[in-house]
């Protein structure tokens, strides 16, 4: 994937779109299968969305982490502005519609499998999805949902080699990270160095930590640096020459109101006992940045 980003952007952004199409027909399949064949059978296992006694507060809280994984794109597009046409028009909408499309996507197939299993069989499936198809078309539905989760999977580490690497050439171009990262392929005109060294990073990540860990140590370590971004809105719009071709929507209810979020997030997951250690242990790493910066390029730019 690394590889296929250092060649060209039209490259990877055609493997985005082509895996994108794939994981959302195979999870079109499902629902339609869940909808013409589970549903009549069963009648559905559907229950109130709040049962009494069922919501709590901190719950909601840690499963919310989770959650963001799997819309946490919405911020990647941003990541590669600079190279798109017309980021004034493209990026607004592609972000508005791009969510959209992922609640409908994951409402529906919630839906989907509520037709099919309960709630108590759902708890206890390691891969609903899987579940859901064996119960509806045998082993072939299996193989279905296999390849879904394949092509999501290839998708998405696409996804973070198309945008991730452009926040390290970024900084390296600013003088901010080490100068060789910011450099360009002189034939595909790639930062090529940032991709291969993010490529880096994440094998070496998938190899030492297990998915769940991975995912909760990302969102965790992602929102610190979304709230320090959308907070910086807030100072920019007092500069007398602020003036971006986009500007924040309903400001400044949005972006307080997102801040917020981000807040009571970070802080259940530090009241949780379970989560309070590795929470704290990325906010360590996080904070461990900012000497070894001032020890390297920090103090060259000094």
């Amino acid at each position: 994937m690394a590889t296929i980003n250092v060649v060209g952007l039209r490259w990877g952004s055609l493997v985005q779109n082509v895996t994108t199409v794939a994981k959302y027909g195979g999870l079109v399949i499902i629902v339609l299968l869940a909808f013409t064949l589970g549903l009549p059978k069963t009648g559905g296992h559907f229950t109130p969305a709040v049962p009494p006694g069922s919501f709590s507060v901190s719950a909601f809280g840690l499963a919310l982490v989770s959650v963001l994984w799997a819309f946490d794109g919405w911020g990647d597009l941003a990541k590669v502005s600079g190279e798109v046409k017309d980021p004034e028009r493209t990026l607004p909408k592609a972000i508005v519609l791009g969510t959209l499309a992922i609640i409908a996507i994951y409402l529906l197939a919630n839906l989907a499998y509520l037709s099919v299993l309960s709630v108590d069989e759902m708890r206890k499936a390691p891969l609903v999805a899987a579940d859901v198809a064996l119960r509806l078309i045998g082993p072939v539905g299996v193989t279905l949902v296999s390849l879904t989760v394949l092509l999501s999977t290839f998708g998405s580490v696409n996804g973070s080699l198309l945008t991730g690497p452009r926040i390290f050439f970024a900084m390296a171009d600013d003088g901010l990270f080490f100068k060789q990262v910011a450099k360009v392929h002189p034939t595909f005109k790639t930062p090529y160095v940032a991709i291969i060294m993010t490529g880096t990073l994440g094998v070496a990540f998938v190899l030492l930590r297990s998915f769940e860990q991975l995912a909760d140590i990302f969102v965790t370590a992602s929102l610190v640096f979304y709230i320090m971004s959308i907070g910086a809105i807030f100072k920019l719009r007092k500069r007398p020459d602020w003036n971006p071709p986009v500007k924040t929507p309903l400001y400044p209810f949005v972006p307080a109101l997102f801040c917020l979020a981000v807040l009571f997030l970070l802080g259940n997951s530090l009241m949780d006992d379970a989560q309070r250690i590795p929470t704290l242990g990325v906010f360590g790493v996080i904070l461990l940045g900012v000497p070894v910066f001032y020890a390297t390029v920090g103090r060259k730019r000094g």
